[in-house]
């Protein structure tokens, strides 16, 4: 292999010591099918003099049987290695090349340009600090151009260099140049790269590629690679918030343990306050550890090995953080969603997610909007096919520490794995905290108040969770005296010795307190269980099985009551005695004070009694021992 550094051949190790320290550039080059994306791969390579003799030999050969450029060599071959690329003339996995310059080293990913690829090129961009968007100079910004650049915008890069090829074949024409500029600057408006610039080139002859064109005289700009040499990219990175995720809790001997990881953003150095999370708990540096000895700072990229002053619980998955950075915790979080799978994605579907190191279960709850990569519109959508690109809102299983993917790329972006085959099926951008919302929402409601419903961050499911079973309400009814007092306490006590969490409401009970402002009128009946019902709920949402015991002899104020509960989660249980029973057992004498008269609008006697027609569940309490009926009861509730 040919190269301009002469120190290749005379001192080995000086060589290999000066390429150590130059700076390294990754930079995709996508756009359009047939735009000569490899070709000008093949070019850099070759006029940067990278190619083994071998492989031109190879390369020289092969360009008789696949070559599409007639009887000069085809530079493409370089890196259309499968079969069948070459077979059809196109790039379908993604191809990485390694080059370097006296200035800089380079890796650089061939991306495949067809839209059923666009999985293959998120791959190759995810990791690119650079983009060269190839235009063909013959037909300008195509569909894959609108849409290279929005995935190429959307993985965060920051520098993008637009190269019109092929201006060979329009005789070098400075307007076809500036008319395609123009035509880009549309696209450019909707994209959140800060660095574009322009360059024409002819990747087959080599023009404003390495070395300036001679056939282009009107160009006075730098050529591509002398772009590529002087983009600074050291400014892309994060080193303001520190960001260490712990991938390996390492304990040699009793006398060691470090903490290892890729230092994502920021800077370390011994001596720093941290504070890990999710725990919060706090320490400071004590050494920065690598496999060449120990580090008096660190920078993003570095691979390295912290200890700590304290013995902590630390595990993989956590993060190192800055003492005083305030990263929030949240289970719930908006996000870009490429999706890579044959199989769609469902909302609502459990998988597996891993955000940097840490591995979590979570969902996909809402879909915003799917991105029409063709027109860069929003369209809305079900699911998510192979290669759609989404914003969703994701939800985990627990809260775990979150960044913004555009601040620190390292923390803020994950990728979706199916629980059943361990496959990778998509790849995420978080974009914001759904907790950044209102914390309140209008809703309609009947309050005399101007009011607004507060969202809350705890959530029935996660005190259900914690409780061990779901909230419920278990609404006794029935005449007075038929046995709803007793029975309810039974039956709390019966939970209560299995270990569930109860709150029994009993109907005398309430009238001390809650509903000691009402009488017995039948509007005061109304509000009494209008209150009691709303109490209900809030206990039920504390993942509380709540029991209520009150005559509740109307069947709108019921049903009102069992509105405001989720189905399954309001369980009416009629408690049937005959009158004549109820007035027999009679044990704080009502029935004989309204039969004289001294009570009035009394249930049974001189206001009606609306029986229950789909109650959950009907006890003949003449008929059964209580034992019996508890247990009838158990049955239904759990």
């Amino acid at each position: 292999m040919a190269h301009a550094s002469d120190l290749i051949s005379d001192n080995i190790e000086a060589y290999l010591k000066e390429h150590e320290q130059k700076d390294l550039l990754r930079f995709i080059t996508c756009g359009s099918v047939d735009d000569g994306k490899s070709t000008l791969i093949g070019r850099l390579l070759h006029d940067s003099k990278m190619i083994y003799e071998d492989q031109l030999a190879a390369i020289t050969q092969a360009s008789k049987t696949s070559g599409t450029t007639g009887e000069e060599v085809d530079l493409a071959l370089l890196v259309d290695g499968l079969q069948s690329e070459r077979e059809q003339g196109i790039t379908i996995d993604v191809a990485y090349r390694f080059f370097s310059t006296d200035k800089r080293k380079f890796i650089i990913a061939d991306t495949p340009g067809h839209e059923q690829y666009t999985r293959n090129m998120a791959t190759g961009a995810s990791t690119a600090s650079l983009a060269i968007i190839l235009i063909d100079a013959r037909y300008g910004v195509q569909t894959q151009t609108r849409r290279h650049s929005f995935i190429a915008d959307l993985l965060g890069i920051q520098h993008l260099v637009v190269a019109i090829n092929k201006m060979d074949l329009v005789d070098f024409a400075e307007q076809r140049f500036h008319e395609i500029v123009a035509e880009y600057q549309q696209v450019a408006e909707k994209l959140k790269a800060r660095d574009i610039r322009f360059v024409p080139i002819s990747a087959l002859k080599g023009d404003n590629v390495v070395n300036q064109s001679e056939a282009m005289p009107w160009y006075d700009g730098p050529a591509l690679l002398e772009l590529l040499e002087g983009v600074e990219i050291s400014r892309d990175q994060n080193l303001t918030d520190l960001r260490l995720p712990v991938q390996y809790v390492n304990r040699p001997n009793l006398d060691f343990r470090g903490y290892c990881g890729t230092l994502a953003a920021g800077i370390l150095r011994p001596g720093q306050a941290i504070q890990v999370l999710p725990s919060g708990k706090r320490s400071t540096v004590a050494r920065i550890v690598t496999q060449d000895g120990d580090l008096e700072v660190a920078y993003p990229g570095q691979a390295i090995t912290v200890t700590l002053e304290d013995e902590i619980d630390i595990s993989r998955g956590d993060w190192l953080v800055a003492e005083t950075d305030e990263v929030p915790l949240a289970n719930s979080f908006e996000a870009d969603i490429v999706w890579m799978h044959e199989t769609p994605m469902e909302p609502g579907k459990l998988y597996d997610l891993k955000l940097a190191t840490r591995d979590a279960a979570g969902k996909v709850t809402a879909i915003d909007y799917q991105v029409d990569v063709n027109t860069l519109e929003h369209r809305h959508a079900d699911d998510l096919d192979l290669n759609a690109i989404a914003r969703c809102h994701v939800e985990l299983t627990a809260p775990v520490p979150i960044d913004d993917y555009r601040s620190s790329p390292g923390t803020g972006s994950f990728i979706i794995i199916d629980r059943l085959t361990n496959v990778t099926v998509g790849a995420g951008m978080i974009h914001q905290l759904l907790d950044s919302e209102l914390p309140y929402e209008f809703r309609e409601h009947d309050s005399k108040a101007n009011v607004v419903w507060n969202r809350t961050s705890v959530t029935q499911a996660m005190r259900e969770q914690l409780n061990g079973h779901e909230g419920k309400c278990v609404w006794f009814t029935g005449l007075s005296g038929a046995g709803k007092s007793s029975l309810a306490n039974a039956l709390e006590v019966e939970l209560n010795r299995r270990g569930y969490h109860t709150m029994l409401l009993d109907g005398d009970n309430v009238r001390h307190g809650l509903c000691k402002d009402l009488g017995m009128s039948e509007e005061d009946r109304a509000e009494n269980i209008r209150r009691v019902g709303e109490v209900a709920r809030l206990f039920a949402e504390a993942g509380i099985i709540v029991i209520t015991a009150f005559i509740s002899p109307f069947r709108k104020d019921r049903d009102a009551a069992r509105a405001l509960f989720g189905e399954g989660n309001f369980i009416e249980v009629h408690v049937d005695a005959p009158l004549d029973v109820c007035e027999e057992r009679d044990p704080k004498g009502l029935y004989q004070k309204a039969r004289e008269g001294k009570i009035k609008d009394f249930t049974g006697i001189s206001s009606p009694y609306e029986v229950p027609l789909k109650a959950e569940v009907a006890l003949k309490s003449a008929e059964y021992t209580q034992q019996e009926l508890v247990a009838q009861l158990v049955k239904r509730v759990l």
